[in-house]
């Protein structure tokens, strides 16, 4: 057993390798169909055989260098759009300085490298996501997991209930009674007669001090280690709420502009709210017409919200309830204002939302980012929820992170536990936020709206 759980470890890179290898020449004749729209005859992809070929074999050595070929890859899948997406940045300036500084091969693709690096990137990122899973893994990997609470209990029974992690626990160890030399001699057989090969530990619990010295020698043993929370944060796609400490924020949150990224951000929401702000005035006589038959009421309504850095903003809706509750809630937590049947069908639409794309353009929102909160619920949030307020270090936006993830996730009334678990969410996109993430979160708000139309 021991041979073959390290044959299959000896044997992932080498699949991964020989996958790349394959859809790289399998990407290079779908972008050479979409390129001259025919199927490309054998001497002409031959022409580009070779440049291309020496292409592949320079970006394997990138791939390695950015760790695609490491065991954590296989593990930490949440993170490989992201690292496939800066390595092929890397390797377009490769190409386009292959191309032009070396004239040998007498062709200078433009048109057809362009093509291929965008397909090129989502067949490899759907081969290592989904691929890899049918053709490369087997045996999940054994492990431990270390650690205590309710997170610890959520990652156990979640990732031993789904085949697609790859990871199995033998066990979890519960930091809070594991300090006697007897009970982790016991673990330590269990690493060596289970052959496993990962343990996964809160190394930022206090508990966990005393017991580094049980595990020191099993780093000569070739097992690895690797934070708890990471796993928990690429399964979940949320902090871990136990981790939300001063030091937390310090190390993962900062008011710092990202320049290039807030940028290319401000010009894709102007590019792609501006023609649907336009596009949405063909609605507008429609909701103007159906609010006007069922109370006669006005067709917008005015709110305050909370935007970047604790700013007020003030937001367009189309009305859905009898009037302007402006966050008014009774005891229960809701608003004593009745929604009316219009109202009911423009919040399941969506369609109510869509006045505030002029917030979008004037720079008071993004497309994507955290919502946007009534200041009423704001000040009971911050007396409620630690540390609530940093949600308002970035721009709020129109659909986010929990708005995508969170099943329970609150709207239209007070909700202090659901809050707290939306702030989490909220923190792991303000932390791990990119160009890529903002257009996974557009592509299933799409999804998302167009399921509920088909209702």
């Amino acid at each position: 057993m021991h041979f073959t759980m390290n044959s299959l470890g000896n044997r992932e890179p080498l699949v991964l390798v020989g996958g790349d290898i394959f859809f790289f020449f399998i990407s290079l004749w779908i972008s050479l169909v979409l390129r001259n729209l025919s199927l490309p005859s054998f001497a002409l992809f031959h022409i580009y055989l070779a440049p291309f070929g020496i292409l592949f074999v320079v970006w394997l050595f990138v791939f390695y260098i950015a760790g695609l070929y490491d065991r954590h890859t296989t593990i930490l899948q949440s993170r490989l759009p992201g690292v496939l997406f800066n390595t092929q940045v890397v390797n377009s300036v490769i190409a386009v300085l292959f191309f032009y500084l070396i004239p040998f091969f007498g062709i200078t693709p433009k048109t057809l490298l362009f093509i291929y690096l965008i397909v090129s990137f989502f067949i490899i990122l759907s081969w290592r996501m989904y691929g890899y899973f049918f053709l490369g893994r087997h045996e999940p990997e054994q492990a431990i997991l270390v650690g205590s609470g309710e997170e610890m209990k959520e990652l156990f029974e979640e990732v031993n209930a789904n085949p697609l992690h790859n990871l199995h626990f033998i066990t979890s160890v519960d930091l809070s009674r594991a300090d006697t030399p007897i009970f982790w001699g016991e673990i330590i057989d269990r690493v060596y007669s289970e052959n496993v090969s990962l343990i996964a530990i809160d190394l930022t619990s206090q508990r966990v001090e005393p017991i580094l010295p049980h595990l020191y020698n099993l780093i000569f043993s070739k097992i690895r280690f690797i934070d708890m929370h990471k796993i928990y944060e690429d399964i979940f796609d949320r902090v871990p709420l136990s981790l939300l400490t001063y030091n937390w924020f310090l190390e993962n949150i900062s008011s710092q502009p990202r320049v290039a990224y807030d940028a290319l951000k401000r010009v894709m929401d102007i590019l792609i709210s501006l023609p649907l702000a336009l596009l949405s005035l063909v609605v507008y006589p429609f909701v103007y017409v159906a609010i006007k038959l069922e109370d006669r009421g006005p067709l917008f309504i005015a709110q305050e919200r909370v935007g970047q850095n604790n700013k007020l903003i003030t937001i367009l809706k189309f009305r859905t309830m009898s009037s302007n509750d402006n966050g008014r809630y009774g005891a229960d937590g809701t608003s004593n204002l009745k929604v009316t049947k219009v109202g009911a069908f423009l919040r399941k639409s969506r369609i109510d939302e869509l006045p505030q794309l002029i917030s979008v353009l004037k720079g008071d929102q993004s497309l994507i980012g955290p919502r946007p909160e009534l200041p009423s619920l704001v000040k009971l949030y911050e007396q409620e929820i630690p540390y609530y307020n940093v949600r308002n270090i970035i721009k709020p936006g129109l659909s986010g992170w929990a708005q995508i993830y969170q099943e329970n996730h609150p709207h239209h009334g007070q909700a202090v536990n659901e809050t707290k678990e939306k702030l989490s969410y909220d923190l792991y996109y303000i932390k791990n936020r990119s160009l890529l993430v903002d257009i996974k979160i557009a592509l299933k708000t799409i999804k998302t709206l167009l399921s509920r139309v088909g209702k």
